[in-house]
C-alpha cells in the first residue's frame, strides 16, 4: 500500500506542477500497481486494497487503471505534456 501512495504522490506533485496529462497517466500506472498488489500479494499483506472479492478488485482496478493510462495517452497535451 505504502508503494502505491507513493506512486500517487508523485502523480499529484505532477499536477501541482502543471504537467496534468503525466499525473494523470502516473495516477492510472498507481492503479494498476494496486491491481497487481491484490492479484500476486496474499490475503494477509494487501491491507487496504482489499475492499471486496479479490476477482472483482483486480478486474475493477485493472479496468479503471487502463481507462486512465488510456484517456491520458489518448488526450492532445496542447503543449503542456
Amino acid at each position: 500500500m505504502v508503494i502505491v501512495v507513493a506512486v500517487i504522490v508523485v502523480a499529484v506533485m505532477l499536477v501541482l506542477s502543471e504537467r496534468w496529462r503525466r499525473g494523470a497517466i502516473v495516477f492510472g500506472v498507481a492503479t494498476l500497481l494496486a491491481g497487481g498488489f491484490r492479484l500476486f500479494l496474499p490475503e494477509d499483506q494487501v491491507g487496504l486494497l482489499a475492499v471486496r472479492g479479490k476477482w472483482f478488485d483486480v478486474g475493477a482496478l485493472f479496468a479503471i487503471g487502463a481507462a486512465i493510462v488510456g484517456l491520458g495517452l489518448s488526450i492532445d497535451p496542447l503543449g503542456t505534456g
